[in-house]
């Protein structure tokens, strides 16, 4: 557990992510994709290969991991903020907390 997570109320770490099965595959099909590019840039640094070509890879799975966060970030924005905004008058405490995660995002 992060630091993060572990100041977070106990309310936020039960909270589920409220992806359907089409979104979780297409989410794990990314991250496998991914964790193979992050092998591929293991093998490139081990063969002592061009550094151009490990920054390229090394790009590229930034914007892979990117578009990941992307799609997470949707679906919250779809699913769990208007979820709770709808049914309770905490409007600013969601808010607050979209920002939190798309500053997290950005960084």
């Amino acid at each position: 557990m992060n630091s993060n997570e572990s100041m977070a109320s106990p309310q936020l770490r039960k909270r589920k992510i409220q992806l359907n099965l089409k979104e979780i595959s297409a989410i794990q099909i990314r991250l496998n994709r991914i964790e193979g590019q992050v092998r591929g840039v293991q093998r490139l640094v081990e063969r002592n290969d061009y550094c151009d070509h490990v920054l390229t890879q090394i790009a590229a799975i930034h914007n892979a991991l990117n578009g990941v966060g992307k799609l997470l970030l949707l679906n919250h924005l779809k699913c769990c903020i208007i979820h709770r905004t709808q049914q309770s008058d905490e409007e600013k405490n969601v808010v607050d907390e979209m920002l939190e995660i798309v500053s997290k995002l950005i960084k």
